[in-house]
């Protein structure tokens, strides 16, 4: 895969004119997230033109209810035609698989490509402290996302959401063909922001990550467009 296609952009913006004029600011980018806000405040409309640029979707909705309720969510995303939708990976087993099929029968229906359905392990702003003491987790983070990673996997589902910081031993757990995509991926000198665990695109992908989600470093730069560049150039 070219390093190119391996960042995903976050549309982490509230309006749709927003998110076109930083689509057409960044016209190289392959992959965009689409999150909750824009969604909510967008719906449909935007996938579709994200569809007819011809560019691929991580739809990050992050599904967490009841299985019946999972699923049917999951069958409508996978009819937008979207290339990864996320779920949690605390639906437990009953409503990962649920949520894997439901994905798999809208799409063939529709005769689309089915999405990769992703779990998340844990959100990259919980730290250790949050999660043994806000949380009340007997595991600390390594291995709390080694077993959500199992769960997920042994679900049937794709891949995962995990800390770059995870990703070399959730590869060596789980082997080669799991999709791990990274966010918390920071170029050097980037601002840490709101993220609690963090590594550089190159040192992220040397330690197994599939995908880096890369926000703010780019959206934020006063040239997008450069920094974009920049990193693509320093994974190649």
């Amino acid at each position: 895969m070219k390093p190119i296609d391996r960042i995903i952009v976050p549309l982490d913006v509230s309006t749709e004119a927003a998110a076109l004029e930083l689509i057409d600011r960044l016209p190289d980018v392959t992959f965009w997230k689409v999150g909750l806000e824009l969604f909510v405040a967008t719906g449909e409309r935007l996938l579709h033109t994200l569809k007819r640029k011809d560019k691929k979707i991580f739809l990050d909705l992050k599904f967490h209810d009841i299985p019946n309720t999972v699923a049917g969510a999951c069958a409508s995303a996978a009819r937008y035609g979207v290339d990864l939708l996320t779920v949690h990976a605390v639906n437990g087993s009953i409503g990962l698989r649920r949520a894997q099929d439901a994905a798999q029968d809208a799409a063939a229906i529709a005769g689309l490509t089915p999405p990769n359905i992703i779990a998340v392990t844990l959100l990259t702003s919980i730290n250790e402290d949050i999660l043994t003491q806000e949380l009340h987790s007997t595991l600390n983070v390594a291995d709390y996302t080694v077993a959500m990673a199992k769960l997920a996997q042994q679900s049937g589902l794709s891949g995962i959401v995990c800390s770059p910081q995870e990703a070399k031993n959730l590869r060596s757990v789980c082997g080669e063909d799991f999709l791990l995509i990274c966010p918390g991926v920071r170029p050097v000198g980037s601002d840490q922001g709101d993220q609690q665990r963090t590594m550089t695109p190159k040192d992220a992908i040397e330690a197994g990550a599939s995908y880096l989600v890369i926000g703010r470093p780019i959206t934020a730069a006063n040239d997008p467009a450069a920094a974009f560049e920049k990193i693509v150039n320093d994974l190649s």
